[in-house]
């Protein structure tokens, strides 16, 4: 067959990796100069591709604004092709929110200067998430390309269809020897023909399903190859069999569908999440890398979508402005965090102290708004004459009761809270000290005759609030009664004392270990939150074992426990001394020298179904990884956890590729392979050595479970969320905590033979993650399906929380910058909409698109095996409402009747993007 080869130059910009992003900037000011030269002087030279992503864009014209009318000039005449992405993001870690950000910012900027790609182009993410397919969909791509998570195993081609996991299909096109693999085109002719040879016609053309082959031209920051068309146009000379043309990807695409159409040609389908690492590297357990970092990243991720936002739409509607610059600042700070390299941290020291930083800066901004419009709500509640308010605020579409953790400013003398009816709230003051001197001195009183409440003490406590009915998306102000109290003290409690609310009753065993009864069926789930470490001898892109490593068992030693409660809120203290290897040298020799003191809390809520877990780790010891397990008590097959926008069904062992992986190893070893049933009928002519062990350590959202249909057990991570099922039975859920290392790349991993990934010398003494370290969970055991107990409703829930904002006038000053005094005339209570229906939020924001002024809502279906409906109850009357894809651009209709939108039926993983416009208050 003649081939037509695609050669489409570009160059693959990574922001940041073992360089700093400044650094980079530097180079792109420079290479993209060329770039603009190159294809403004050389007609010849027809395209040149920027990565697919935006942001180097604004690099770029940040430093040299006088280019932005020649890249205007080249985008729009096709010649520089540019976007969707703004950075080329992390896929399994990423929340839905983030990569659907991700595109929007990229694609609206990009808009700015012309036509985009698109096409979901990922050259370098590790995996490709299993809901990706309905993403690109709902951004209005039809195809997609990338590199990782095939195999030859799975299509024998490289054009295939991918189903996602909601059912929508995109083209895909794979890599397969990555983007790269036509960056060192070598110009002496005896070299020439030999290259092109290996490189592209014996190693890719027989795999695609048409003659056109895809053959990208560049590598990591290359420069532009300026002699490219001569080197091509030399190329077709010597082999006149086949066709060499300079392209891009969308010429490229275009004419495979052509051919594809014209052909009949019938394309393999690969379903679902594919992380299929024969081929290429997917960094299985990149995820806890830094773990520092993965915990910012989800805290600053979970923060904005659920807890910034709603509150800002909320205050929007009152009539405050909601500031869309600052908002689509703090996302592009975590969308430079979001890059595959930056988000899996598997870069430099001092690069991943500027990831750290940016995490700060975004969450900064974030609760300096959240706090700001909090004000702004609570000062415009009529008050009377309460010396003190707390309003409590609920970003769910459901309206909650709960028990709120919040630090406060509160006064020393009695005081009780009460609701808008008057009736009690109950607290309790979990600690405090006297800071009457500092607070008093910080207050600006703007008009000093004005008579105001100044206590006589001031605590500076943590406080548990009792909050009952909360409106959905909305608030709830409570008053303060001086000389009264509603408190429920703490108490210090025997250690033997049992922990319980409506849901459980939880003691603490001898070792340290908890036992967990679930009262709505009896059954106790014993020798919980097992502590285990261990030794990891990976590097920053995988964990990896060691040849002799050494496990030890928080449950091996006998803690010291104290418990403390009050009718609302009740924890147990377990003080751990775990005595383990100092380093690997160690550990290889069965040396326990060091003692590793870790502290878990567990702590009960009333009326909350989950229970609260905090590790905190003191870590002086290298090279290891602490995880803590849960114990089902049921063997298992399969597990349940959350992907973007929906739910996922997970083997708990990867049976098929491990099947494969050992006999590749027993094929390169000469050994007979015993029939397997799983090895497809071309294993043997397919098999070579793995680039990675196929083992099952997974990513999530926000949840994991086991369970088999009548009962089960759910761990909803809020740092790391890594996890792997193990035990006998494959029983027990092993969440990763925290895991060091000291190098960012090391060759010949237990768990990754061969090459190492990143730079082998460069020395990552930071991920050793000395000192103090703090990582919280959730547990929650259910009765019922994981549908039934609604699993990812209760991880939304526990992902935005209740929050409680304090006002009064001693306050008003340096602490939380000065305001005027504003006479409140709002009602205690107030809501911008509620949900009908088993949908879950996923955001709510503003519109942003240009000359648009209205209320964005998405939702999507979180169950794992039945449809989810939606019924928005608005505050005001609905002026206008329809769906909208994820540009925000208007793409179906919606039923809406007075204040109540009805949106259709969502099925698995569905989700779905509303733009509503509310009449005037």
């Amino acid at each position: 067959m003649r081939r037509t080869i695609h050669v489409v130059p570009h160059s693959h910009w990574d922001r940041e990796w073992y360089f700093t992003t400044s650094r980079s900037k530097v180079y792109l000011m420079k290479d993209l100069a060329d770039v603009l030269d190159t294809l403004e002087k050389n007609p010849d030279f027809k395209t040149w591709m920027l990565d697919g992503q935006a942001s180097l864009l604004d690099d770029y014209l940040a430093w040299r604004p006088q280019d932005e009318s020649r890249i205007r000039t080249l985008v729009c005449d096709g010649r520089l092709v540019i976007g969707p992405w703004y950075t080329q993001t992390d896929e399994m870690l990423a929340s839905g929110e983030s990569i659907v950000r991700n595109l929007y910012y990229g694609m609206r900027r990009c808009e700015e200067l012309g036509p985009y790609m698109h096409v979901g182009y990922m050259p370098d993410s590790f995996g490709q998430s299993g809901n990706m397919p309905q993403i690109y969909r709902q951004a209005g791509f039809k195809d997609t390309l990338f590199w990782r998570g095939v195999s030859n195993d799975m299509v024998d081609k490289l054009n295939f269809t991918w189903r996602g996991d909601d059912g929508s299909v995109v083209f895909a096109t794979q890599m397969p020897n990555g983007y790269y693999i036509g960056g060192n085109v070598p110009e002496d002719s005896d070299q020439n023909d030999a290259w092109w040879h290996e490189q592209c016609l014996d190693k890719l053309a027989s795999r695609y399903a048409t003659e056109h082959v895809y053959f990208p031209c560049g590598f990591d920051q290359a420069p532009v190859r300026r002699n490219l068309p001569e080197l091509v146009a030399e190329r077709a000379k010597r082999d006149p069999d086949n066709t060499y043309k300079m392209s891009s990807i969308p010429e490229y695409l275009a004419d495979l569908h052509e051919a594809i159409d014209r052909e009949g040609v019938k394309l393999e389908e690969v379903q679902g999440e594919l992380l299929n690492a024969k081929h290429m590297r997917i960094h299985r357990s990149i995820w806890s890398s830094r773990s520092d970092l993965k915990r910012l990243n989800t805290k600053a991720q979970f923060y904005v979508t659920n807890v910034l936002e709603p509150t800002l739409s909320l205050s929007a509607s009152l009539g405050n402005e909601y500031p869309k610059k600052a908002v689509e600042h703090i996302w592009k700070l975590l969308l430079e965090n979001a890059a595959h390299d930056s988000m899996g941290s598997c870069i430099a020291d001092f690069v991943n102290a500027d990831v750290g930083l940016r995490y700060k800066q975004a969450m900064d901004v974030a609760t300096s708004l959240v706090e700001l419009h909090s004000r702004m709500i609570a000062t415009s509640i009529d008050s009377g004459d309460a010396p003190m308010t707390i309003t409590v605020f609920n970003a769910d579409a459901h309206p909650r009761s709960g028990v709120v953790v919040e630090h406060m400013y509160l006064p020393g003398e009695d005081f009780k809270i009460l609701d808008e009816k008057g009736s009690t709230v109950a607290y309790t003051i979990l600690c405090s000290r006297d800071l009457t001197d500092y607070v008093l001195s910080q207050t600006i009183k703007l008009d000093p005759s004005r008579k105001a409440y100044v206590p006589s003490k001031v605590l500076d406590a943590m406080v548990a609030i009792d909050a009952h009915e909360v409106p959905a998306m909305g608030y709830a102000q409570y008053h303060l009664v001086l000389n009264e109290s509603s408190s429920h003290p703490m108490e210090n409690l025997d250690r033997d004392t049992v922990l319980e609310n409506e849901y459980y009753r939880i003691s603490v065993n001898v070792d340290g270990t908890l036992r967990v009864e679930d009262r709505s069926n009896g059954y106790v789930y014993d020798h919980q939150a097992v502590l285990v470490e261990n030794g990891d001898d990976g590097d920053s892109f995988n964990y990896s074992p060691p040849r002799q490593d050494l496990v030890v068992r928080s449950d091996e030693g006998k803690p010291e426990v104290a418990i403390e409660g009050s009718d609302i809120y009740q924890r147990a203290t377990i003080d751990f001394s775990m005595n383990v290897p100092k380093d690997l040298d160690e550990r290889a020799k069965g040396i326990r020298s060091t003692s590793l003191p870790v502290r878990l809390t567990v702590a009960l809520r009333r009326g909350s179904r989950v229970i609260d877990l905090d590790v905190h780790v003191d870590n002086n010891v290298l090279s290891h990884r602490l995880c803590i397990l849960f114990d089902a008590q049921m063997a298992t097959k399969f597990n349940f956890a959350d992907e973007q926008f929906g739910s996922i069904k997970r083997e708990n062992v990867h049976a098929r590729e491990m099947a494969l992986y050992n006999a590749s190893l027993d094929k390169e070893n000469d050994d007979a392979t015993e029939d397997d049933s799983m090895l497809p009928a071309n294993w043997r002519q397919n098999a070579e050595t793995w680039q990675e062990m196929p083992v099952a350590i997974e990513p999530t959202q926000s949840y994991v479970a086991l369970g088999d249909g009548t009962r089960g057990v759910a761990v909803l991570p809020r740092g790391v969320r890594e996890y792997e099922i193990v035990g006998d039975e494959k029983n027990e859920i092993c969440l990763t905590l925290f895991r060091t290392y000291g190098f960012m790349g090391k060759e010949d991993l237990l768990y990754r033979p061969g090459r190492a990934s990143g730079e082998r010398t460069m020395e990552t003494p930071d991920a050793q993650l000395l000192g103090p370290l703090d990582f919280d969970l959730g547990l929650l055991p259910f009765a019922g399906s994981i549908d039934e107990a609604r699993i990812a409703e209760e991880a939304r829930s526990y992902d935005g929380e209740l929050r409680a904002y304090e006002y009064a006038e001693f306050l008003n000053g340096r602490l939380i910058f000065s305001e005027p005094e504003v006479e409140g005339w709002r009602s205690q209570t107030g809501s911008l909409f509620e949900l009908d229906g088993d949908a879950i939020v996923s955001a709510v924001k503003t519109s942003e698109n240009y000359g648009t002024d209205g209320l964005i809502v998405r939702l999507f279906n979180g169950f794992a095996d039945k449809d989810a409906t939606a019924n928005l109850k608005f505050a005001r009357p609905v002026q206008e409402a329809y769906l909208c894809d994820l540009r925000e651009h208007r793409s179906g209709d919606v039923t809406f009747e007075g204040n109540v939108v009805t949106l259709p039926a969502l099925g698995h993983c569905k989700f779905q993007t509303l733009f509503v416009k509310l009449a005037s208050a």
